[in-house]
């Protein structure tokens, strides 16, 4: 079992990544905590025991339910149960349900404790790390949200031997982005050392800017264009899909730019490709469509967008694209 800390101004929090994590969670439940709110979905086959009073509320599946309706759902059969501000929810599941749950903690009472256990790969290695929680509107992917820390994150590897293989490659995505965030040999690892580092990672990233006011933003690689997919729902894509997507257009990008070079595209490209995830913009969208949705980004300005790109220096973030060179980029991606 390896043990990594998100160190924060004032606090700190483990994050225990291993076979059997979830059954440490009566160690890192808040004290005081009299009740535990379960937050899971159907199709969550792990039960957990919180070793207090426990009641769970299951979610709708999927990425359509990570919505306002569902947050609100929450917090209502949490105060028909009778969940106080000093009680705990506890997050069983993926990405999805550690963003919703998070949420919803963090709206109830204006702000219940929270415990991650997350069961997908992409919710081990980045979802429920960090404290950004949130959910969609039909504008754009996460613009509503908060930054609520949780008291503990259990990564347990166990749980990922029941993902289809379509959602483990999913996570296969996310981890991607950590190899070009600084995560050596990151292919060469087993899969719990390959969790535990990219965990550290994203601490060291957090620990360092909790609110993304500067460089946690490199944690938003790949995501720029992935978001734009999701939210266009033409496409059937999952989140670590279009982050691989997101991935290569990004270098592609950046070579319009002059930041890098073909060889580093190719790098993008064949990491990718290695972990049997899609490269290309899949057709059936105009690029002006895409680069509209874009320009709902947060990180959007004016008619200017915001990427994380590559360089010589490594991952930067870079504003004032202007949407017509976005567009040219894309337009050759698609033909």
């Amino acid at each position: 079992m390896r043990r990594l800390t998100v160190e924060l101004p004032g606090r700190a929090y483990p994050v225990l990544v291993g076979a059997g994590a979830r059954h440490r969670l009566g160690e890192v439940l808040p004290a005081g905590a009299g009740r535990a709110a379960i937050v899971t979905q159907e199709n969550i086959p792990w039960a957990v025991d919180t070793g207090i009073e426990q009641k769970t509320f299951v979610m709708g599946d999927g990425e359509p339910e990570k919505n306002l309706e569902t947050v609100e759902e929450l917090c209502r059969g949490f105060a028909r149960w009778g969940l106080h501000r000093h009680d705990v929810v506890v997050a069983v599941g993926g990405g999805v349900v550690t963003d919703v749950a998070g949420f919803a903690a963090a709206v109830y009472h204006r702000g219940v404790r929270v415990v991650h256990v997350p069961t997908s790969l992409l919710g081990q290695v980045d979802a429920a790390i960090g404290g950004k929680t949130g959910v969609n509107l039909p504008e754009g992917k996460n613009l509503v949200g908060a930054f609520w820390q949780p008291e503990a994150v259990l990564c347990d590897t166990e749980t990922l031997a029941t993902l289809a293989p379509r959602e483990y490659r999913s996570g296969l995505g996310e981890m991607a982005k950590y190899a070009f965030l600084g995560v050596d040999g990151l292919r060469d690892l087993a899969l719990d050392e390959a969790v535990a580092a990219c965990v550290a990672c994203k601490a060291a990233i957090v620990s360092g800017d909790e609110r993304e006011s500067g460089s946690r933003a490199l944690l938003n690689y790949g995501h720029t264009l992935a978001h734009a997919l999701e939210t266009a729902g033409s496409y059937d894509l999952r989140h670590g899909e279009a982050v691989a997507i997101g991935l290569v257009f990004a270098a592609r990008l950046a070579e319009c730019l002059g930041r890098i070079g073909p060889q580093r595209v190719a790098e993008h490209r064949d990491l990718v490709s290695s972990y049997d995830l899609p490269v290309e913009v899949p057709p059936g969208l105009a690029a002006a469509e895409l680069v509209t949705i874009m320009g709902r980004d947060k990180k959007a300005s004016g008619d200017d967008l915001t990427f994380v790109l590559d360089s010589s220096r490594g991952l930067e973030v870079v504003p004032h694209i202007p949407a017509a060179t976005v567009t040219e980029v894309l337009e050759e991606t698609l033909r």
